[in-house]
């Protein structure tokens, strides 16, 4: 595929900001019956009748989030909805609605946001959300994306961080440390661009990992497949910031200790091959690794036989008294102590 030199570009000056808005969002229909009222009015209405609610919010900027060097928008507007999602599924919810805000710098045609917008919508319909408002508005420097995730569940259903047991079982979905994988070939090749840029990156033997990073999904399955299998978990996180924190702050919120056992982590083939090439330790990037999207949750006991070789779930260690504290048995059979060094959005 030629690329375009001379791409078409509209400034977003010249729609103003409610011209703007009608025209980003003239796309977004509405699907779920909750939904009163979405985008026109000074806030949206929705009725969830006899439903919890559940809310969840994320900040995504450029430069600290997200490198548009190798982040292509679309793929940009699909991640940010797949974020929040994914805080809905971790507590056992429905997404339902989501809001949308965006602080553009002039450097940004009509263009660009509409790429942006497209792979908002492509997400939306992915995962069945209507898109019922937002803001528009300018930035000094770079691009600002801000998501708000609204969901729902029957009471019962709802699960949180802090119900894990002594016993309990801990599980994994999916597989772990690809997100983090596919960026650091992604940088790679940034640095190579760099220096050369005429040179055009290889990435057939990383399709999956750049994939995770790239465009990741949320599990949206799990919730359906816990309830077939006639399981609700005790409690449940997802994995944005690493296993390894994800695991401390079930420990902290349910006051108990925890075992992770290193021949249990669910690792891909792919991804033990570039850890390989790039002279990391799997493990080590399995547990720390950020942006998985998958969910992490504890189960009691006597739900083993109903999940014990289902493709979906990994059992990846239990939890113990609060006073063992929380550890990782290796493969030699000892015991380390299990600290929090996934990402931290405030020091990194």
């Amino acid at each position: 595929m030629i690329e375009d030199k001379t791409p078409q570009r509209t400034s977003i000056a010249q729609l103003g900001e409610f011209g703007l808005i009608d025209h980003l969002t003239k796309q977004f229909g509405i699907t779920q019956e909750s939904t009163l009222k979405s985008i026109g009015d000074d806030a949206a209405v929705l009725d969830f009748k006899d439903k919890k609610v559940v809310v969840s919010t994320d900040l995504l900027i450029e430069g600290v989030h997200f490198d548009l060097a190798y982040m292509p928008l679309k793929h940009l507007g699909y991640k940010a909805v797949v974020v929040n999602v994914s805080d809905i599924c971790a507590m056992n919810a429905k997404a339902t609605q989501i809001t949308v805000s965006v602080a553009v710098s002039n450097r940004f045609p009509l263009e660009a946001l509409e790429e942006l917008f497209a792979g908002i919508n492509l997400a939306a319909k992915e995962y069945n959300v209507d898109v019922i408002g937002g803001d528009t508005t300018s930035s000094q420097k770079g691009l600002i994306i801000s998501i708000t995730a609204i969901g729902e569940a029957d009471e019962n259903e709802l699960v949180y961080r802090n119900g894990a047991k002594e016993t309990d079982l801990l599980v994994v979905t999916g597989d772990l440390g690809a997100a983090y994988m596919g960026l650091q070939v992604l940088e790679r090749e940034k640095q190579v661009f760099q220096v050369n840029p005429n040179s055009q990156p290889d990435l057939d033997a990383y399709t999956y990992l750049v994939e995770r990073q790239l465009k990741p999904e949320a599990r949206k399955d799990v919730r359906t497949l816990l309830y077939a299998l006639e399981i609700k978990p005790t409690s449940m996180i997802d994995i944005s910031d690493g296993l390894s924190s994800e695991i401390m702050h079930l420990c902290k919120q349910s006051k108990v200790g925890c075992n992770l056992y290193e021949d249990k982590l669910p690792l891909d083939p792919q991804f033990m091959n570039v850890c390989e090439e790039f002279n990391i330790d799997a493990t080590t990037v399995a547990i720390n690794g950020g942006e998985d999207y998958e969910l992490l949750f504890t189960i009691a006991m006597e739900d083993f036989d109903k999940i014990k070789g289902n493709p979906n779930f990994t059992i990846i260690g239990h939890m113990t008294q609060e006073s063992e504290g929380i550890h990782l048995v290796t493969r030699a059979n000892t015991k380390i102590g299990l600290k929090a060094r996934g990402w931290d959005a405030i020091s990194e």
